[in-house]
């Protein structure tokens, strides 16, 4: 068995819109927006009588996707703490290069972000995590030559 590639990662929300602005901002784009309430998808899910709005977002001329889930019904499960610290179980951040990190990092608080922890040189790079839309944690690097 040998995988082909990643498709995408999945990520749940509670305000599409927000997200949207969000990860369009950041750089990425939307590539399609569309209901999904088939019940063939709620049985790949495991959820009964599952209506959804999903986003795919991509990075122009790269591969993979970025998938926003807003669940209408049943509705999504909000997580205790609602703001779950770096070390909390489970998928933890989408980190993305940047060339000005900076800028990305102004940019992104207009649309309700805030920087997790410092933002730190290490060696040859910038790095740091910021929060966005939903508890979102987005790892943002820029390197330095």
């Amino acid at each position: 068995m040998t995988i082909q590639r990643m498709d995408n990662v999945g990520i749940v929300v509670e305000d599409l819109d927000a997200a949207i602005a969000f990860f369009t901002e950041l750089g990425m784009e939307l590539e399609n927006r569309m209901r999904i309430d088939q019940s063939w998808a709620g049985r790949v899910v495991g959820l009964d009588d599952m209506r959804s709005e999903i986003a795919m977002m991509v990075i122009p001329d790269v591969p993979g996707k970025l998938e926003l889930v807003r669940y209408h019904n049943p509705e999504a499960i909000v997580p205790e703490p609602s703001v779950a610290p770096s070390n909390t179980l489970g998928l933890h951040r989408v980190m993305f290069a940047v060339d000005d990190i900076d800028d990305t990092i102004t940019r992104l608080r207009r649309h309700g972000g805030e920087l997790v922890g410092e933002v730190m040189r290490e060696t040859n790079f910038l790095l740091c995590y910021f929060r966005g839309p939903s508890g979102i944690i987005i790892g943002l690097a820029e390197q330095h030559s």
